[in-house]
């Protein structure tokens, strides 16, 4: 009975670390979503044309922070908005440090004229 006493407590113990780890990068995450979307632009030709959407964009993260890389993984609908959305991470420059080491994380980037 006491050993599995025992994996219980280890177990438990065990989940708020991961629960802990979970809430921390996902605090990261946003963090890194509001510096990408600092940097946002609506081009000017787009706005001439129109064009609205929501382009989705990952984003490869170093571990020390720095942007490695970006994806396009769902497009805008607009050429211009998706080469944007593509941009704004470079214009970033670097983010926090990922707490697990180097990783990627999707941002959706949206563009709506008013």
């Amino acid at each position: 009975m006491k050993l599995i006493a025992k994996f219980v407590v280890t177990v438990t113990a065990l989940s708020m670390t991961a629960t802990a780890a979970f809430a921390q990068a996902a605090d990261w995450q946003r963090q890194v979503a509001r510096i990408i979307a600092s940097k946002q632009t609506y081009p000017r030709a787009a706005q001439m044309r129109g064009e609205e959407g929501t382009a989705r964009v990952k984003v490869y993260v170093g571990a020390g922070g720095s942007i490695e890389r970006t994806e396009l993984v769902a497009p805008s609908g607009s050429s211009t908005l998706d080469k944007e959305a593509l941009a704004m991470p470079t214009r970033a420059g670097a983010v926090p440090p990922p707490p697990g080491g180097a990783t990627a994380i999707v941002v959706p980037v949206t563009w709506k004229l008013l």
